[in-house]
């Protein structure tokens, strides 16, 4: 009995780390995602306004798919960091 009482104290705990461990995975996809949807959002625009052939566009595109590949790997903060980036560079190329 007592074996049976240790292992099933044992079990909870591990499903509780469990479940608190994939919570911040959980929202740093959402971030990852967000972040990708308006990153390419601001790249169509840039686009659409002429500013493809730019240096910085380029940057941006590469940039995202950097993201991108992240986001397939899980690697979601890197994924934020170079949507972030990308963000930037297109900002960039709009000005000039």
């Amino acid at each position: 009995m007592k074996v049976l009482i240790q292992c099933s104290v044992i079990s909870l705990v591990s499903l509780t780390l469990l479940a608190c461990a994939g919570a911040p995975k959980k929202e740093s996809a959402s971030t990852c995602r967000a972040a990708l949807d308006v990153a390419y959002e601001e790249l169509s625009f840039a686009e659409s306004e002429g500013f493809a052939g730019s240096v910085n566009y380029t940057k941006a595109a590469s940039l995202l798919t950097a993201a991108k590949t992240n986001q397939t790997f899980e690697s979601y903060d890197a994924c934020v960091k170079n949507a972030t980036k990308a963000r930037y560079y297109i900002a960039e190329s709009k000005k000039g």
